[in-house]
Formats: structure tokens, sequence, C-alpha cells
């Protein structure tokens, strides 16, 4: 994957709006899928601004997940995402199906992260601007994925009881569940980050784009 286009990714992503949480229009499919889903990720990364390390690693709810644990399971969910569809859309366009017919075999590095069966544990170097800034690289990686895919490609579901029912997904089941998987943390994170200072994603996304608080007129 072109380093480049990573980074002109990021950049577009970040111009592309007044607050990150709007996205621009969209007008194919795979536009779509990749703004949204690198639009949900960098939710995640707001609620992390201007944090210090024990409030990264607090937990001032019920759950047992601090934002940090949190910034860093959304990263290797991401992760895996990015493989298996990168992965899938070369099986797809070198037409290296298996001889019967079976579905591709998931790599097994990524089949914890995509089957839910653990959760990530925070780092020792983590900062508030390290967890931001890889969230906002795994999320234009993510994107530039989404455009580049084979949407009707298959991806191997990984082994777990939850999982059962079905032996395949497509690229595109993947696109649109890392959606809701995202945005599903990216909700918990603005409540945990709302305990701990009251601040809430209007005000979080504002501050991401250099806007004050509160907007003239509020």
């Amino acid at each position: 994957m072109d380093p480049d286009r990573i980074d002109q990714r990021a950049d577009e992503q970040q111009g592309e709006s007044t607050m990150p949480f709007l996205t621009r229009d969209i007008t194919t499919e795979r536009e779509g899928l990749a703004v949204f889903a690198q639009q949900q990720i960098r939710q995640v990364a707001t609620t992390l601004q201007g944090l210090d390390r024990d409030q990264l690693t607090a937990h001032p709810t019920a759950s047992e997940l601090s934002l940090a644990v949190l910034a860093r399971h959304v990263l290797e969910v991401a992760g895996a995402f990015v493989a298996q569809v990168q992965d899938a859309t070369a099986r797809s366009h070198s037409a290296q199906a298996t001889s019967d017919g079976s579905p591709p075999t998931a790599r097994s590095e990524h089949s914890e992260a995509l089957s839910g069966g653990g959760m990530s544990e925070a780092r020792g170097e983590d900062t508030a601007d390290s967890l931001r800034e890889a969230l906002e690289t795994v999320a234009a990686r993510l994107a530039v994925s989404l455009e580049d895919a084979d949407l009707d490609a298959p991806v191997a579901v990984p082994e777990a009881p939850w999982l059962s029912g079905t032996e395949q997904w497509t690229v595109r089941w993947i696109a649109l569940h890392s959606i809701e998987e995202f945005a599903r943390h990216a909700g918990h994170a603005d409540i945990i980050r709302e305990s701990i200072d009251a601040k809430i994603a209007y005000e979080l996304n504002a501050l991401a784009d250099g806007q004050p608080w509160p907007p003239p007129g509020w």
C-alpha cells in the first residue's frame, strides 16, 4: 500500500468538513464505505485529545475499558479489517481460488481480532497523541483499501461460537460491519470521555478542527 496515498487520504479527510463528524458527499459505493469507515475511527480519535496518562487509562464508568484500551482495540480490529480486505481483493484479482471452491483460509494472525475473542491492552508508551496519530493512520489505510477493493470477493469467517451459520462473508459485508463496529466504539468512547471531564462530541469535534467552543451564537 502506497504510504504517500495514505497520507494524502488522511489529509483530504481532515479538510473535508467544518467538523470531523460531518463527512463530505459521496457518489459511489466504494467511496461511501471508505469515507464512513474512516470517519468513525476518527471519531474515536477525537475523544483522546488533551488527556494525560491518568485520564487515558481511567475507568470513570462501570465499564472495564479505558479510552486507551478502547483505542488499542479499534487499532487491532481496523488493522485486521485492512489485512482481510487486501488479501481477499488480491485473491480475487489473481484468480487464486481454491480448486474445490471452498472459501479462502482466514489469516490466523487476524482471527482473534475479527472474532472478538479478546481485548487489547494499553501499552506503557501510549499517549493521547500517539494513539490519535495511530488511529488516523489506520483509518486512512482502511479507506484506501476499501477504495481499491473487490466488494464481492469472499472473506473466510473466523472460528467463534457466535459466528456460526455461515462459512464466508464478502468484502462488502466486512466494510459495512466495520462502520457498525467503529460507530459502536465511538459512542462508547464518547460516554467514557464525558464521564472524565464532561466534554461532549460537539466540543471535541470543534477542538479537533481548531474551531472555537462554544461557537458564536450557540
